[in-house]
């Protein structure tokens, strides 16, 4: 099994996907990730002439959500695009083959890839239980983790869940439930929180791998400074309300119709590091806050039992343990 295969412009080529539409993107994406100007013709001709990595994607405890945000990409699907090419050679949302021809096809790659090939963790790795809260082919999702980035190049924990620990790691986390880092810990990792993250940071990211031969410049939680280095309030576009002290009381008051702050109504943006007011979703139409939903802070650590709102804890009756 070979790692590396034919340049990305070719691919692209035979996908009738046109240069004009490739430079757009390099420029987008030279913007995104904070490149000074002239970057995007160096983006493109590095992207172009570069030989592509494998891709190892693995799913724990998730729900699925980080998977689909990147395979919705749309109009054009230069994210799904750069999938397709990067030699994905193993991803059990989206390979043809299961069982032991799966299993068979992440294991071959370990051993004939080991140091060239790029790990994606999808959802939170358990560690009670000796680790088979999750297994794969009779191995506990820790084993697999383990074994699979350790030996990577570079690993890339995808979503709050395999960043953080997300939701399965919400109290009381019977699972044990932990993060990349966790489990793994000192392999070379970038953090992509989000729940789900936004599908341009995950091509971003490994665009700037490709592109330039290394991972983005990262925070104190080795999240990239080009996605979650500016406060998400800060470039709210409700930030002239804030200031002006126009707080939306109830939902649906004339204030929530106008499109006041949603500060009073739980929204954690001032909290929260995340580039969703720039980036967007859906092909950059809206976000969350932009469609009347205050932030749950989800690129944040522990959000689920420290930022959301919207639960109350609730005794569980009986154990003295507490639920939402």
């Amino acid at each position: 099994m070979k790692p590396l295969i034919e340049p990305l412009s070719q691919s692209l080529a035979r996908s009738g996907f046109g240069r004009r539409e490739f430079l757009k993107y390099c420029a987008a994406t030279a913007t995104l990730l904070g490149l000074p100007d002239g970057w995007d013709v160096r983006l493109a001709h590095a992207l172009e002439t570069a030989q592509k990595p494998v891709l190892l994607w693995l799913e724990f405890q998730e729900c699925g959500g980080c998977s689909e945000s990147l395979l919705r990409a749309a109009d054009p699907s230069i994210e799904s695009i750069l999938l397709e090419k990067f030699s994905l050679n193993y991803h059990s949302l989206t390979m043809a083959a299961a069982g032991h021809q799966a299993e068979a096809a992440l294991w071959d790659t370990v051993a004939s890839s080991k140091g060239q090939y790029i790990a994606l963790i999808e959802g939170s790795i358990p560690s009670g239980a000796g680790g088979f809260y999750a297994a794969s082919g009779g191995r506990s999702a820790l084993e697999v983790a383990r074994q699979v980035c350790a030996n990577a190049k570079a690993t890339i924990a995808v979503g709050s869940c395999a960043s953080f620990g997300g939701w399965p790691a919400a109290k009381p986390n019977p699972t044990g439930a932990q993060g990349v880092e966790q489990a793994v810990p000192g392999i070379e990792l970038v953090n992509l929180p989000g729940c789900p993250p936004n599908a341009a940071n995950i091509a971003a990211t490994l665009v700037n791998y490709l592109a330039l031969g290394r991972l983005p410049s990262v925070d104190a939680y080795k999240r990239p400074t080009f996605a979650y280095g500016e406060n998400l309030h800060d470039n709210c576009e409700r930030h002239d309300h804030f200031k002006a002290k126009r707080f939306v009381e109830a939902w649906g008051d004339q204030g929530h119709r106008l499109g006041w702050c949603l500060l009073k109504m739980g929204c954690k943006g001032p909290v929260a590091s995340h580039n969703c007011p720039r980036a967007r979703w859906n092909q950059g139409t809206s976000w969350p806050v932009a469609a009347g939903h205050g932030c749950i802070g989800c690129s944040e650590p522990r959000f689920w039992d420290e930022l959301t709102s919207f639960y109350k804890e609730v005794p569980t009756g009986g154990g003295g343990g507490r639920n939402r």
